[in-house]
Formats: C-alpha cells, sequence, structure tokens
C-alpha cells in the first residue's frame, strides 16, 4: 500500500503513453473529479484541491460543493461519517474526458442511468481533534463527484481510500486516480473486478429487470421508524409530492432520501431530489418562498432553522437516528401539519394526506416475523424490496397494456408511405380498461386505485414515463417501416416514377438511414446495408448528371 502511494503524480498524461483513447477516459466513465474541503479559519469551508487537476468547475459549483460536503449543524461529534448529495449543474454543457454515445444510458436500467444536468457527491467527513490546529480540531471532507448513482460502490470506495488519505495525503490521491483511470468502463449485466489500493470490488452492474446491488441502500434500516407508513410514502413518491425528510445528520437524511427515490423501480422517479440540502444552496430561496407552490422535489435537511422556513410544505417527515435493535423501532406517527413546532419538533409525518389505498398488513406482519426470528436485515429489505417492486408493476402494467394498445397494427406500415401516427392517450379510454385489466389482477390491496391513476395522471411521474414510452414507440415505428422498406421489391416501384419522385425517395432514404444510426434504431446492421444497397440500385437507374449530383449531395 505504501509503495502505490509512492506512485508517481501526474496531471495530464500524452494519450499514446495510455491504454485509454484520452487522458483520463476510463477515470472519466466512473468519475467526474475528486475533490478535498477543508475548513478555513477566515474563509469556512473551503476547496483544498480538485483532482484531476485539469477538471473545471465553475465557482457557483465549487462553492455548493464546499458547502454541501460539511454537515450543516454537526453536533460537536468527533469521528468519520459518510453521507452524499445532488448538485444542479451551472454553466451549461462542458467537456469531458470520456466520450459517450449513450450507449450506457440505453443499456442501463432506468435508475441507474449517467446524468446529464446534475452531480452526485459521495462524502467522506473526518472531523477529530488536533491541537496542531488553530481551531483545535482537524475537519476535511473527501468527495467523489459523479454522474453515476453507485451509492453503494463510491461509498465503499471512499471507506477504503479515505483513512489512507488523511493519512497520507495527495500523492496517495494521485495513486488512486491513477488506479481508476485502469478500471473497465461500468457495462450494464457484468460483473467488473475493480482493482484499487491492493483490494479488488467486485460489483455485478445490473442489466435491466436484474435485481441491482451497485447502489442498493438497506431498505430496512432507512425504512424503520416508517414501517406501518410505507403505503402512504410510496403514494406521496408515486405522486411527485414535495417532500421535507428534517434528519439529525446528513447520513440520515441523505439516506432517507435515496431510500424514497428508489422505492418505484422499476418506474423511474422523475422528479428532482437532493439526498442533503443546506441553508447555503444557491436554490434555498426558490424552495422557502412562500409566493408559490413547493416544487416537485424530495429534499433531506439537517438545521433546525429549515423546521421554520419550510412549514409551509405540505409533507414533512422527520426522523430520528437511525438504530436497528432486536425489535420493531418505535413506529412514528401521522400528525397535522399544525402540530410542526419551530422547536423540539418530535418524529412524525407531518401531513394531511389520506392515502388512496389501504395498508399492507401482510407486510408488517411478515418483517414482525423476521425481527423475532433475528432474520438479517438484508432479508428484511429484499422482502420490503420485493413488496414496493410487486406493488408498483401492479400499477404500471394496466398503462403499459394500454399504451402497446395504441401502437398501429404492423400490416398498416407499408414501405412507400410515411408509417401511421400512434394514436393519442385518452385517460378515460384507460380508465375503461381498469374494470377487466386493472391493478386488481396483480395486487390484492383494496382502495380507491382509479383515484389514484387520475392523481398520477397530474403528476411529473406520468408525464416522464409516457414520454420515454411515446419516443422508444416512434423509434419502433421507424424501424418497422424500415424492415418493411428492405422487403419491397424496388424496381416494380421504380418502374412508372418520374426522376424527381425517384430522388425524393433516395433524399428520404438517405435521411431515414442517417436517423436510424445517430438514434440507434432497434434495426439489424443487414437491414441498414440493404436500405444502402437500394439507394445504390436505385441511383444506378438515373442518368448521369443526376447520379453525379446525387453522389455529390
Amino acid at each position: 500500500m505504501d509503495a502505490l502511494c509512492r506512485a508517481e503524480p501526474r496531471s495530464r498524461r500524452p494519450a499514446a503513453a495510455s491504454a485509454s483513447p484520452l487522458p483520463w477516459a476510463r477515470f472519466s466513465a466512473w468519475l467526474d473529479c475528486v475533490c478535498v474541503v477543508t475548513f478555513d479559519l477566515e474563509l469556512g469551508q473551503a476547496m483544498e484541491l480538485v483532482y484531476p487537476y485539469d477538471f473545471r468547475l465553475t465557482e457557483k459549483e465549487k462553492t455548493s460543493i464546499c458547502y454541501l460536503s460539511f454537515p450543516d449543524s454537526y453536533s460537536g461529534g468527533l469521528g468519520d461519517t459518510q453521507f452524499s448529495f445532488r448538485l444542479r449543474q451551472s454553466g451549461g454543457q462542458r467537456t469531458t474526458h470520456y466520450e459517450d454515445d449513450g450507449e450506457y444510458n440505453r443499456e442501463a436500467p432506468l435508475m441507474l442511468q449517467r446524468e446529464s444536468a446534475h452531480y452526485f457527491g459521495y462524502v467522506y467527513f473526518r472531523q477529530v481533534k488536533d491541537s496542531s490546529m488553530k481551531r483545535g480540531y482537524f475537519q476535511k471532507s473527501l468527495v467523489l463527484v459523479s454522474r453515476l448513482p453507485y451509492v453503494n460502490l463510491f461509498q465503499s470506495l471512499l471507506q477504503l481510500i479515505a483513512p489512507e488519505y488523511f493519512d497520507k495525503l495527495e500523492p496517495c490521491l494521485e495513486a488512486v486516480c491513477n488506479e481508476i483511470d485502469q478500471w473497465p468502463p461500468p457495462v450494464p449485466g457484468q460483473t467488473l473486478n475493480l482493482p484499487v489500493m491492493g483490494v479488488v470490488i467486485q460489483n455485478l452492474l445490473p442489466a435491466p429487470l436484474v435485481l441491482p446491488s451497485i447502489h442498493e441502500l438497506d431498505l430496512f434500516r432507512c425504512f424503520q421508524p416508517v414501517l406501518i407508513h410505507i403505503q402512504m410514502l410510496w403514494e406521496l413518491m408515486l405522486l411527485g409530492e414535495p417532500i421535507v425528510v428534517m434528519a439529525p445528520s446528513p447520513t440520515v437524511s441523505s439516506e432517507m432520501v435515496l431510500a424514497l427515490t428508489s422505492c418505484l423501480a422499476p418506474l423511474r422517479y422523475c422528479c428532482d431530489y437532493r439526498p442533503y440540502f443546506t441553508i447555503h444552496d444557491s436554490e434555498f430561496k426558490e424552495y422557502t418562498t412562500r409566493t408559490q407552490a413547493p416544487p416537485n422535489i424530495v429534499v433531506g435537511v439537517t438545521n433546525p432553522f429549515f423546521i421554520k422556513t419550510l412549514q409551509h410544505w405540505p409533507h414533512i417527515l422527520r426522523v430520528g437516528e437511525l438504530r436497528m435493535s432486536g425489535d420493531l423501532p418505535k413506529q412514528v406517527k401521522v400528525k397535522k401539519l399544525a402540530k410542526l413546532k419551530t422547536l423540539d419538533t418530535k418524529p412524525g409525518i407531518y401531513t394531511s394526506y389520506k392515502t388512496f389505498l389501504h395498508k399492507d398488513k401482510t407486510l408488517i406482519k411478515r418483517l414482525l416475523k423476521g425481527i423475532q426470528r433475528k432474520r438479517p436485515s438484508e432479508v428484511q429489505s429484499a422482502l420490503l424490496r420485493r413488496h414496493l417492486l410487486e406493488l408498483t408493476q401492479s400499477f404500471i402494467i394496466p398503462l403499459e397494456h394500454y399504451i402497446a394498445s395504441l401502437m398501429p397494427l404492423q400490416r398498416a406500415i407499408t414501405p412507400w408511405k410515411n408509417p401511421p401516427q400512434i394514436r393519442p392517450f385518452r385517460q378515460e379510454d384507460f380508465m375503461k380498461t381498469l374494470e377487466h385489466a386493472g391493478p386488481q389482477l396483480t395486487c390484492v390491496l383494496k382502495g380507491d386505485w382509479l383515484g389514484l391513476y387520475r392523481r398520477f395522471f397530474k403528476s411529473p411521474n406520468f408525464d416522464g414515463w409516457y414520454r420515454q414510452r411515446h419516443k422508444e414507440m416512434t423509434q419502433k415505428l421507424e424501424a418497422l417501416h424500415l424492415e418493411a422498406i428492405c422487403e419491397a421489391n424496388i424496381v416494380a416501384w421504380m418502374k412508372d416514377k418520374s426522376e424527381v419522385e425517384i430522388v425524393d425517395l433516395v433524399l428520404k432514404l438517405r435521411e431515414k438511414l442517417v436517423r436510424a444510426r445517430c438514434q440507434h434504431l432497434p434495426v439489424k446492421e443487414e437491414t441498414l446495408q440493404r436500405v444502402g444497397l437500394y439507394i445504390e440500385t436505385i441511383i444506378g437507374s438515373l442518368p448521369e448528371d443526376l447520379q453525379t449530383v446525387l453522389h455529390h449531395h
């Protein structure tokens, strides 16, 4: 390990010296940068280091990372703490060492896709007494900044590298970054061996529909004080309701927020979320204003000041420290928002929300039995995750069946006409399907399913789901149209056509080919090659002057 920490530092390397196509390309497939934030007596939290040195963060991003990397209301406890945050990118698009054409996001499950407009920050904060420091304390955070929501992987990585870094400082960090720059890129569905500091981290990157491991939290531990209200929390997340999580520490707040956003899998949570949020954040005014309704966001906070400034939010979840014990932890109560006191607010869910569905008492009994039998937390979490997965699937399957029925029939797709349009989504038509093909077929829960769907239609989660499905169906139509063209008799079609019509077809086919490759349509390569040959055949049938023009076009 010492030899590793004495590795030669580097800021940039010539491309030829590495197996990577660009310096830091492999590193950038996993991380954007590593930051070190320290406490300065005059400045407060200050950015001590950004690595690689040539990675550019805007001043606004640096300031936000500094504030988000330290506990907002640290109680003076000593030792190490880990937590996560999510930060809006500022300053528009920028170049990166990692060249990704979108292949990773096409293959990855929705909840593990690379973010384009946000960074995740994974923090390891240390506070220990140190008489050599003016303040009497050593306070420093090591932060991994990434666009990937791999909370388990990156927090495990920090447990390995942070203690070593605090001991040996910068050379050690450079050596670790050199090692990460040798990692293969993340590939969904593959188990990857990731060597760092003499340890091999083995991680399975989940393919779609495979239960993931790289980002899973211990759901049972996170939700233990609210298990009897899991139904309500699932509904609030499904509907994209504004929620504040008030916690005693950034660790508890970030874990609770990430657990909440994960409980809709395999449906994508399309609203904003901040696992940890401070009064210094640039969006503070936007979230605390009373002149407009709170945004669709789940925000985790620790500073008691937020109890006053966010009192007007409709749903506030106040939790204490998460402690695993041999019994079912004390369950928080649902309380009226009016009972939210500025000081000494007791744990509880402060809301006037009434659930559409009834509680699943069977789940609570199974979890209770697990506690009595001392069942491992991972097993309890798997039960809970399975329950939430089946609940979400029961809700989504009728929507999937209905939207599939809006797709034109394959026989309606003819080669020489534009593909037919996808029929519009009509909410009332969908509601009529529920009587015979609703969630009651796969879910035992009773309640007002229709009311839940009506409310869901107004949420960002429905909008995100519908846009994604519509895009996939449009691409499928394009692919089917290309296949229909390949199977057609092009020579027979050309017999009675004018030169103008033939040239028009060439231009349209070329446009289709470009679109198929750029959008990575679900079309076999041989189909695209056949379309290319068709284009050449058609051009070959035209007069030479037109052939010359089309070859130059």
